[in-house]
């Protein structure tokens, strides 16, 4: 969240980033800007349903429209960029990442997937410091320009306590 948001607006990025679906569209117009049609074909959606989500996105400044275009027949479109402010926009409790995160994982061959799962006992200080650390690598490497050779690439990070390590 950003200093100078208002309590609404907050509350509006919130709910907009309420649904698995919407973060997969932010990813999908991270790179690239996307007209509706395309995002109702990439996620197999009805144009109405997806033009709701995508205003729902746009309203809360998550997505930013460009500038209006023509299509191939004619027909108005206007594509959506993502704004890369919900990189530091708080989530509301629960699953939604998780949900977007496996939603993202359909189709992706075994040996693409990388996982490392660590388990580590730290007291508060080396806790704050680890999740400081593993932040500022992230934030480093969001705010690099797209590598015009790149390939999109995804990270999710997920730090909870160990439930299953402790005595009951």
């Amino acid at each position: 969240m950003r200093a100078k948001d208002t309590d609404d607006e907050a509350l509006a990025r919130g709910r907009a980033l309420s649904s698995p679906l919407r973060i997969r569209i932010l990813r999908y117009c991270l790179h690239e800007s996307r007209t509706n049609k395309q995002i109702a074909e990439r996620f197999d959606l009805n144009p109405a349903t997806s033009l709701h989500h995508v205003r729902t996105l746009a309203d809360a400044g998550l997505l930013a429209a460009e500038s209006e275009r023509r299509g191939a027949r004619g027909a108005r479109e206007v594509p959506y960029l993502a704004t890369r402010l919900s990189w530091r926009t708080p989530l509301p409790p629960g699953t939604t990442l998780v949900d977007a995160f496996l939603a993202d994982l359909e189709g992706v061959a075994p040996d693409q997937l990388l996982t490392i799962r660590l388990g580590v006992k730290l007291n508060a200080e080396h806790r704050r410091e680890m999740l400081a650390t593993v932040e500022a690598v992230m934030q480093e490497y969001a705010s690099l320009p797209a590598d015009e050779d790149g390939e999109p690439t995804s990270i999710f990070f997920a730090h909870h306590p160990d439930l299953t390590a402790r005595d009951r």
